[in-house]
């Protein structure tokens, strides 16, 4: 039973190209089902979340952590009564834009992108894969997804204006969207801060004396543990204690926004496009606490010299491997050289290289430039 407020399928905007309804799959099924069937969503395995593979092959990866963030965000949008299809759809598909070595990897593009008066952006990416570069059908390119999971690729996460991105305009830039994709960036936090928790203590780089005083949402929930359970394993009473702090922030979501909900008096999902803000938040203490959870996670993990150095050199790669492809266009893809001669060139190395894994972008340097170790 959807809420009111829910995005129902049979009442949405359609796809840019028409198709007939399945027998039996409602078209965000369908959707969610095109997502995990695209390569794009395939390579997310072999891509950076925070540790790279010189680490542990044991850590999350881009494609475990999208797999998370989706079992969260179904349980949230189901006890809300909103679309499950929709919101699993938009889980799936949020990442699917990030090029190699995470947000280190985003940055850098971005950064030669700059250089040419361009930008890079993980979202707009998506969007182009999706629209454009994912070629699985005879009757027209891209996926064809429904407009509702175009507009919550872009809009999940973040506020455009037509001025900024007239490109977009179509995508009801002036309005919120569905509470489906309004909890996709929430719940993504969720999923990678109690991750990266469980990550980083696993690599021996977050200590548990400083995580419990650092981290009072964790800290209380570890103490009440260990008062029940003295004698028992810290590994074990710390997935406890992150269990807990996973619930607690999920719970608190979902209790929150149904009180947004119910003071904003929703009746519709046009209510919802039309409300001047968003509506999925935590409450502010929760919010106080998951800030207090990120703080520790970027000056204890994130900061820390044998993560920071792996990212430096990954993105080394990246950048001489892009500066190559700038000199030589001829060495991608047939495909990719064909269209540096009749497109803006660094817009075509970037879209190649933003779609390699992490390993195939160090064997291209090895290969291309003649590195024959790491970086």
């Amino acid at each position: 039973m959807l809420a009111d407020y829910a995005m129902d399928a049979r009442l949405s905007r359609g796809r840019r190209y028409p198709e007939p309804q399945h027998s039996y799959r409602n078209d965000y099924a369908r959707d969610r089902d095109r997502v995990i069937h695209s390569r794009a969503f395939r390579r997310l395995e072999a891509k950076t979340q925070v540790f790279t593979t010189r680490f542990s092959d044991h850590f999350r990866n881009r494609l475990t952590h999208t797999l998370e963030v989706a079992q969260i965000a179904r349980t949230v949008a189901a006890t809300l009564g909103l679309n499950t299809d929709l919101t699993e759809a938009l889980a799936l598909v949020h990442d699917i834009g990030h090029p190699p070595f995470g947000h280190a990897g985003e940055k850098q593009l971005d950064l030669r992108l700059r250089e040419f008066g361009e930008r890079f952006n993980h979202n707009l990416h998506a969007l182009y894969i999706v629209e454009h570069f994912e070629q699985r059908y005879l009757d027209f390119p891209g996926l064809n997804l429904t407009f509702e999971v175009r507009e919550g690729i872009i809009k999940h996460s973040r506020d455009y204006t037509a001025a900024e991105h007239p490109e977009l305009a179509e995508y009801l830039l002036d309005q919120r969207p569905p509470l489906e994709a309004q909890l996709i960036d929430l719940v993504d936090e969720i999923a990678y801060n109690t991750a990266d928790l469980d990550d980083g203590y696993e690599a021996h780089l977050i200590h548990l004396p400083e995580l419990r005083a650092d981290v009072p949402l964790f800290g209380h929930a570890y103490a009440e543990i260990d008062r029940r359970y003295p004698a028992g394993k810290e590994k074990l009473k710390f997935n406890e204690a992150l269990k807990q702090v996973l619930d607690q922030l999920a719970t608190d979501l979902i209790e929150n926004t149904r009180q947004q909900i119910k003071e904003a008096g929703l009746k519709s999902v046009e209510d919802v496009r039309h409300h001047p803000k968003r509506l999925v938040t935590f409450s502010p203490e929760a919010a106080k606490q998951n800030g207090a959870l990120k703080r520790f996670l970027f000056s204890r993990l994130y900061s820390e010299p044998a993560i920071a150095e792996d990212r430096d050199r990954s993105i080394t790669a990246l950048d001489e491997l892009f500066t190559f492809f700038l000199d030589h266009p001829d060495q991608m893809p047939a495909q990719y050289a064909e269209q540096a001669r009749h497109a803006p060139r660094h817009r075509i190395v970037c879209d190649y290289i933003a779609g390699m894994t992490d390993h195939f972008l160090l064997r291209q340097r090895r290969e291309l430039l003649g590195v024959t170790a790491e970086p």
